[in-house]
């Protein structure tokens, strides 16, 4: 079976819905797996790292919306590397046992560049956080995807971002590419202070909520529930799923919302 001709050049598809849709659309990209290098390595905060990776093995990346996310395969104990393959759909055959991935959003891609950057949050002793800490510069990097768009409108009257460490790149690249005019609350519950030093970049009509995540207690949802938006309002919220999850009645139909565990306390590799 041959790709869907939307998945081979999915940005008019992308485009049209920032311009005139309505809620949440599922967009497919066309997936591949890339072996890039390690470019670049910069602390945003000290809890964030950025790396940048770069090389003719980003020729042809789609990325489109503010939380597009690939996933770095790392090799195996015994150094045995079990990547994924494309197939003829434009989708990826995955070995079994599945390889170690871990999924990153990307904070900005520069096609004529060719350089692509990921922040990473740290998380002490994390097999990512080791890595992404310690690997040389120069040296090959293998990622797959992204995988498509969770597309929503560019048209809103007002918007609410609600994030944790984990959503700040994709609340920092919608900042970068959303319209000028754009209205919106952004809701940023973090753990640590120094966390709060993310760069986001000012804007006119955009309100920033910063809060620090009390023990065994979120505040995020709160917050956002306490928030007095227009109607027609979309949500975004982002981070660990358990602290999101009483946003996910924002929107019975899930059309007036984006909402996505990036992770999970006490697992490894969630995937929402």
């Amino acid at each position: 079976m041959s790709a869907h001709p939307d998945r081979r050049d999915p940005a008019p598809k992308v485009a049209a819905h920032h311009r005139h849709g309505a809620g949440l659309e599922r967009i497919p990209y066309p997936i591949d797996v890339r072996t890039v290098t390690v470019a670049a390595r910069e602390y945003v905060t000290p809890r964030m790292l950025r790396l940048t990776l770069g090389g003719a093995g980003l020729d042809g990346v789609h990325t489109y919306e503010a939380d597009d996310h690939v996933k770095i395969v790392f090799p195996d104990d015994d150094g045995t590397l079990r990547a994924p393959v494309p197939d003829d759909r434009l989708m990826l055959d995955w070995p079994r046992p599945m390889p170690t991935t871990r999924e990153y959003t990307i904070r900005h891609y520069d096609a004529a560049e060719r350089r692509l950057d990921l922040d990473l949050v740290l998380h002490d002793g994390g097999l990512a956080a080791t890595w992404a800490t310690t690997v040389p510069l120069g040296a090959p990097v293998v990622v797959a995807g992204p995988p498509g768009a969770k597309a929503f409108p560019r048209s809103r009257p007002h918007y609410v971002f609600a994030v944790d460490a984990t959503g700040l790149p994709a609340v920092s690249r919608w900042l970068d590419e959303s319209p000028l005019d754009v209205s919106a609350d952004i809701v940023v519950e973090t753990a640590h202070e120094d966390e709060h030093a993310y760069p986001l970049a000012h804007r006119d009509g955009v309100r920033v909520t910063r809060l620090i995540r009390r023990p065994h207690e979120s505040a995020l949802a709160g917050a956002v529930w306490a928030l007095d938006v227009p109607a027609g309002t979309f949500l975004f919220a982002a981070g660990e799923a358990d602290d999101i999850k009483p946003l996910r009645s924002w929107a019975s139909s899930r059309q007036d919302a984006s909402i996505t565990g990036y992770w999970k306390r006490g697992v490894a590799g969630f995937d929402d």
